[in-house]
């Protein structure tokens, strides 16, 4: 161990060297760590470390910058300021470094070969002259040179890592910037350093504007509020908005970036005249006239698809001719002897619609007919011999829908075969083969991947949307089955009313209806809906992972990780998805010596962990992996550092080590997180700790996704709340406004 300055006084700065054992804990918002480090004083003592250590890997041998401390429970121990790494100068040091999985290609078996072959001169050969390393038994041209490749590129991302530590940045950003941009990084960092808000995920504005600060770029600089303002744009769209107004776009400025309002006024003129955002004049949800300021993607996509919808609807040409002088009563008679179920009058109408008219709605609530409707369409179409294809947001949907018709469905992206950047294979210019698109879930469709959608159905060929426009809207920005179901649409719809007998018998479904219109769910006599009532927030985290983990799968016969879902208002909070999925991840997929497992920032990931995409990476698979993607972590592979997961699509997709910040864990998801989703059993914990969030239809969309069984666990009060509130305010969106803007002659038909 080496000390220095310490001087007898336990708060005098002090440097530390040893090699970082294990992490105890690390939070990755804040970087705060506690470590295990071997300072090499014999006898396997270990010192605890606290303070900004993330991004160091078990295995590195660290040069720690900090103060000793007491700890009244935890007695002596080293707060770090910050640190460096440093080569290992000893034969046991260099096989733990090489052994740990920074380098891709060395695992602990390879490592053990390397030292052995080389001893104390392994780190200079691997530096000066890594082809001897086929000197090696077991190491061939290829491995070799693979793990002089990653040696280099490590040794880059350290540098741009030591920079961009000065400035704050955590260790899996800077692996990003590094990708992003590499020998190039350094440059970018100090000169454009907003570019990096744009460039690379995971930094946002706010990141990006500490670090202009520290690299001297002015306060008031334009290139500063102009990438502001682009960034209030941002963020709103992550609320759902296309647009904001224009006064409260430079009000949400002003206050961000803490300058004079004419300062942002201006910059905002010059944004607009370079055409980094765009203004229009549109009616807002009153109908008032606003002046809408529009991110350029956005506005694009709303005019877009707009216009395609109205291209569909009044389409010259018609891919299923067949259906327009159909004699009905013998073509449902026919349907009839097939399903052997007669059709409701709603669904009737529904079925008639969605085969004669080009574009057409259907919605309506659970246990209201929608499957055996959409089931009805799809099998009188199929009888006509037309090309009929379905598709629905999500893995799960699709599956579902192939399930209800017993024809293959796929996600929207994979339809689209959507290519890295974003770009689709199918579009206006190469159509979709197909007379018939059938699109569920589609409340879950927001702005841009409607018009990509939507963009890709030929003329002639007919579009019908399904979905329960009454549950929360997409995650993305839009609201487009609610505009496209708005008052003065062109678009035909039919909402089905009508609870069947069979599903009135469920207390899932009843209770669904209960919370639509306002009242509090039955929770007494049910055999399918249960509420635990606890008043005390820590003690609601607790009992949601009793009841999840255990009294749930033990008296249903359900399987923990497969069948139950916990589903949170929030992600924060001791109720919140965040911390039950520690807990849950406890209680499901402890640790074992036997299960491989892996570290990154505040998670730790294990072979059997439950897991989602948090962001949509056009790079992985074979389509693309997309946000809410759900899977199980298949495989943990130290010397390749990848982790695989099996998707819900079946399908395996390899993460390396540096990329683990784009998977969360999913034993609970946020309630936004599961549209789309159904699973035999929910559990929600309801809290008045998620006050602002207690919404009717966040309620009413978890309640949804249960296929047989719904467990509440919290507050009366939180979830009479929840029933009470109906969502404040629509979000601004003018796709309603373009759609009213129709030819003469076109009108809208809604039935039910």
């Amino acid at each position: 161990m080496k000390t220095a300055g310490t001087g007898g006084d336990t708060a005098r700065f002090a440097v530390v060297e040893g090699v970082l054992e294990r992490i105890t804990y690390a939070n990755e918002e804040t970087g705060y760590t506690v470590a295990r480090v071997d300072t090499g004083r014999g006898g396997g003592e270990l010192l605890t470390v606290v303070g900004a250590l993330l991004g160091a890997q078990p295995g590195e041998s660290l040069r720690l910058h900090g103060r000793w401390s007491s700890h009244p429970q935890y007695g002596r121990q080293f707060t770090v300021e910050n640190y460096t790494t440093v080569l290992p100068a000893t034969i046991q040091g260099i096989r733990r470094y090489l052994g740990s999985g920074l380098i891709k290609g060395i695992g602990p078996r390879i490592a053990d070969r390397i030292v052995e072959h080389f001893g104390l001169d392994t780190l200079d050969v691997i530096e000066q002259q890594p082809q001897r390393l086929v000197e090696v038994p077991g190491l061939g041209p290829k491995r070799t040179k693979m793990i002089g490749a990653a040696w280099e590129e490590q040794k880059a991302i350290k540098e741009v890592m030591v920079f961009l530590q000065g400035v704050g940045v955590s260790t899996s950003l800077a692996v990003r910037v590094y990708k992003s941009y590499g020998d190039a990084s350094i440059s970018v960092v100090k000169d454009e350093p907003y570019r990096l808000a744009a460039d690379v995920w995971g930094i946002g504005f706010l990141t990006a504007d500490k670090i202009a600060q520290s690299v001297g770029i002015p306060h008031d600089s334009p290139q500063r509020v102009k990438a502001g303002l682009q960034y209030a744009l941002s963020q709103s769209s992550d609320s759902g908005h296309c647009y904001l107004p224009e006064q409260r776009l430079i009000a949400d400025s002003v206050k961000l970036l803490q300058v004079d309002t004419g300062l942002v006024i201006e910059c905002l003129a010059e944004l607009v005249e370079e055409g980094g955002v765009v203004r229009e004049d549109v009616p807002d949800a009153d109908g008032q006239p606003v002046v809408a300021v529009y991110l350029v993607p956005f506005h694009r996509a709303e005019i877009s698809l707009a216009n395609q919808v109205l291209r569909l609807l009044h389409a010259d040409t018609d891919r299923m001719p067949g259906f327009a002088g159909v004699d009905w009563d013998r073509a449902l008679a026919w349907l009839r002897g097939r399903t052997g179920a007669e059709l409701a009058p709603e669904q009737e109408a529904a079925v008639r619609l969605a085969l004669t008219r080009k574009v057409a709605v259907l919605t309506g609530g659970p246990g209201c007919g929608k499957s055996f409707t959409v089931t009805s369409v799809v099998t009188l179409a199929r009888a006509k011999k037309a090309k009929v294809l379905l598709a629905a947001p999500t893995g799960r949907a699709a599956k579902r829908l192939a399930e209800l018709t017993g024809c293959e469905a796929s996600t929207v992206h994979r339809l689209l075969e959507l290519k890295p950047g974003g770009d689709a294979a199918y579009d206006r210019e190469r159509p979709l083969d197909a007379d018939l698109v059938v699109v569920d879930e589609a409340s879950m469709l927001d702005l841009l991947l409607a018009n990509k959608l939507v963009k890709a159905v030929p003329p002639g060929a007919h579009l019908l949307f399904v979905g329960d426009v009454d549950q929360l809207p997409s995650v993305g920005a839009g609201e487009v089955l609610r505009d496209l179901l708005a008052p003065g649409s062109p678009v035909p719809a039919v909402r089905l009313t009508k609870i069947f007998r069979q599903a009135q018998q469920s207390g899932v479904v009843t209770n669904a209806h209960r919370i639509n219109a306002g009242l509090s769910p039955i929770t007494e006599g049910m055999s399918d809906f249960f509420f635990f009532v606890e008043d005390d927030t820590e003690e609601v985290g607790r009992l949601t992972v009793d009841v999840a983990a255990r009294r749930v799968p033990a008296r249903f016969g359900l399987d923990p990780r497969r069948d139950v879902q916990v589903l949170a208002p929030m992600h924060r909070g001791p109720a919140g998805a965040g911390t039950l999925n520690g807990l849950l991840q406890q209680a499901v997929t402890p640790a074992r010596p036997d299960v491989p497992e892996r570290r990154f920032g505040g998670r730790v990931f294990r072979v059997g962990d439950k897991v989602t995409q948090i962001r949509n990476n056009y790079e992985k698979g074979q389509n693309g992996v997309f946000n809410g993607t759900v899977g199980v972590v298949t495989a943990l592979d130290a010397e390749a550092q990848q982790l695989t997961v099996r998707t819900d699509e079946d399908e395996e997709v390899s993460y390396d080590f540096d990329e683990l910040d784009e998977l969360a864990h999913a034993y609970a998801v946020t309630i936004h997180r599961s549209q789309g989703s159904e699973y035999p059993a929910v559990v929600i914990p309801v809290t008045t700790g998620a006050w602002m969030m207690l919404q009717r239809n966040l309620l009413y969309t978890a309640v949804t996704r249960a296929k047989r069984l719904v467990v509440l666990v919290g507050s009366r009060r939180a979830v009479s709340q929840a029933v009470r509130t109906v969502s404040a305010g629509r979000r601004c969106t003018a796709l309603d406004h373009r759609l009213r803007r129709q030819p003469a002659g076109a009108g809208a038909l809604t039935i039910g």
